[in-house]
C-alpha cells in the first residue's frame, strides 16, 4: 500500500473535542456508526466500498514527532492532549458490511466501538475514505448494469479531484465490475488490469496519419488499439484496413480502434462496416469521450457495435450525484443509547444490525434494521472485522470482493431505475430503544 496520510489530515474540531473529553474525564466506551441518511434521487441502491483503506488507516494511525511539535507550537492545545496523541493507538472494534455489499438509507455500513476520544478522532478520515469509494462504486455499478457484456474501463484520473481520488476511483469501479483502469499506479498497488491506447498528440506529431499508426503499432505491438478520430474517422478506418495486412506479416494484429468524438453510435456503425468489409471482423471498437449512463443506454437502445468503453469524468466525479448525505454519529456512550433528534437528521440509537430477506431465486426482497441482539429472518449484513485495533483474519482479495459485488448486483429486484423504493423496515425493538433514549434524555435535561 501507499503511505498512509499524516494524522493531521483531520478537522480541527476533532482535537478540540478530544482535549475537552480528556479534561472532563469523558473516556468511556462509545459507539459510532457510518451510514447514508438518504439515497440520492438518481440512485435506488448504494454499494459499500473503502473498508480496506479504512482499516489500513485505523491500524497505522500515529502522530509523528514533527506533527506533535507543530501542534504544540500552535498554542491551541494543552500538554495532556499532546501526551495523549503521542501515545495514540487505535484499540477499538470495527463491525462492517463487506465491500461490494448493496445497502440503503439509514443502514450502517461501519460501526466503531472504542474509547470516546479514539472514536471521535477517526471520524473525519473514515467519512472521507468511505464516502468517496462508496460514491464511485455505486455509480460504476449502475454503468455495469446498463452495459452488460461491455468492456468498461476507468479513464478518470486526469479529471479526478486529486491523486488519491483518481487511485481510489480505479479501485472502487473495479470492485463494481469495471474491467480495469488507465491508471498505472492502480495496477502496481491493487493489481487492477490497465488499458491504454494513444493520444491525439501522437497522431498530430506525424505528417501522415497512416505513418503514425504504423510507428505506434511497431513500437507497441501487443494489444494494439489505434485512435482514429483525430481528423476524419471513416478515412482513418480505411487507413487501418490498408495497413493491417502489412502489420499482419510482422505478427501484429490490430485488436481495436478507438473513437473519442462525434456521434459515437453513428460512427461505430460506419466504422464497423468499413472494418468488416476490409477483413477486420475481429477488430473491436472502443469509444470514449463524455460518456455517462444515458450514453450507455443510447448505445444499447440503438444497438451500437461497440465492444469497449472508456469512462472518465462522469465516473470519478459521480457527476449526477457528486456527494452522499452520509454521517458518522454517536449511537451509544457509557452503556446508554444516544441519538440525535434534530429535524430532518434524527438518528436511530444503539448498535444495529441489518437482516436481508431474499426470495427463492435469491433476489432481494426487503431489509430489517434493528438492534444488534434482535432476531429476524434473513441474512445478517454487518460482521466483526477488527478487534483490539487489529484486523480479524486476512482481508478478502480484490478478486473476492469483486465477485461478491457481482453476486450482489445479480440479486437486485427488477430494473435499477424502478421508481419503487426498496423496503427497509425499522423494527419495533429499535423504535422502542429510540423512545427509551428520548425519555432518558428528557429526564436528564429536566433536572434542576
Amino acid at each position: 500500500m501507499e503511505p498512509v496520510p499524516g494524522a493531521l489530515l483531520t478537522d480541527l474540531y476533532q482535537l478540540a473535542m478530544i482535549q475537552a473529553y480528556l479534561d472532563s474525564g469523558q473516556t468511556d466506551t462509545a459507539v459510532f456508526e457510518f451510514f447514508v441518511r438518504k439515497v440520492p434521487p438518481q440512485r435506488n441502491f448504494l454499494m459499500a466500498a473503502g473498508l480496506e483503506q479504512a482499516l489500513d488507516y485505523l491500524e497505522n494511525l500515529r502522530f509523528s514527532a514533527a506533527e506533535l511539535d507543530w501542534l504544540g507550537k500552535t498554542g491551541r492545545f494543552n500538554a495532556r492532549l499532546i501526551d495523549y496523541l503521542a501515545n495514540f493507538r487505535f484499540s477499538g472494534e470495527i463491525h462492517a458490511m463487506p465491500e461490494g455489499t448493496l445497502f440503503f438509507q439509514n443502514e450502517p455500513i461501519l460501526r466503531v466501538t472504542a474509547p470516546l476520544p479514539q472514536a471521535q478522532l477517526v471520524e473525519t478520515r473514515l467519512i472521507n475514505i468511505l464516502q468517496y469509494q462508496t460514491l464511485v462504486a455505486s455509480k460504476a455499478a449502475r454503468m455495469v448494469l446498463i452495459a452488460p457484456g461491455k468492456l468498461l474501463v476507468d479513464f478518470g484520473l486526469r479529471r479526478a479531484h486529486g491523486a488519491d481520488a483518481g487511485l481510489m476511483a480505479a479501485r472502487a469501479s473495479y470492485i463494481a465490475g469495471f474491467a480495469g483502469t488507465a491508471t498505472l499506479l492502480a495496477e502496481k498497488v491493487f493489481g487492477i488490469p490497465t488499458y491504454g491506447t494513444m493520444a491525439h498528440s501522437f497522431i498530430q506529431s506525424f505528417d501522415d496519419e497512416a505513418e503514425a499508426f504504423e510507428a505506434f503499432a511497431r513500437a507497441r505491438p501487443q494489444n494494439l488499439t489505434l485512435l482514429i478520430d483525430t481528423y476524419d474517422t471513416e478515412a482513418a478506418a480505411r487507413k487501418v484496413v490498408a495497413l493491417a495486412p502489412r502489420l499482419k506479416q510482422s505478427g501484429i494484429a490490430v485488436q481495436a480502434v478507438r473513437i473519442d468524438s462525434g456521434d459515437l453510435t453513428v460512427l461505430a456503425k460506419s466504422v464497423r462496416a468499413i472494418l468488416d468489409a476490409g477483413g477486420l471482423g475481429d477488430t473491436g471498437i472502443f469509444v470514449s469521450g463524455g460518456i455517462d449512463e444515458d450514453t450507455l443506454a443510447t448505445f444499447a437502445r440503438e444497438k451500437a457495435p461497440i465492444d469497449g468503453i472508456g469512462i472518465g469524468t462522469s465516473l470519478v466525479t459521480s457527476s449526477d450525484a457528486p456527494a452522499l448525505d452520509c454521517a458518522y454519529k454517536l449511537q451509544e456512550y457509557a452503556g446508554f443509547p444516544r441519538r440525535k433528534r434534530s429535524t430532518g437528521k434524527a438518528t436511530w440509537p444503539g448498535r444495529k444490525q441489518v437482516w436481508r430477506r431474499c426470495d427463492r431465486e435469491g433476489r432481494m426482497m426487503s431489509d430489517i434494521l434493528s438492534t444488534e441482539n434482535d432476531a429476524h429472518e434473513g441474512k445478517t449484513l454487518i460482521h466483526p472485522v477488527m478487534a483490539g485495533g487489529r484486523r480479524i483474519g486476512p482481508y478478502p482479495s480484490l478478486h473476492d470482493i469483486r465477485a461478491h459485488a457481482r453476486r450482489e448486483l445479480a440479486r437486485l429486484p427488477g430494473a435499477i431505475d424502478s421508481p419503487v423504493s426498496y423496503p427497509v423496515q425499522v423494527s419495533q425493538s429499535l423504535g422502542q430503544l429510540a423512545a427509551a433514549a428520548d425519555r432518558r434524555s428528557d429526564l436528564l435535561e429536566a433536572r434542576p
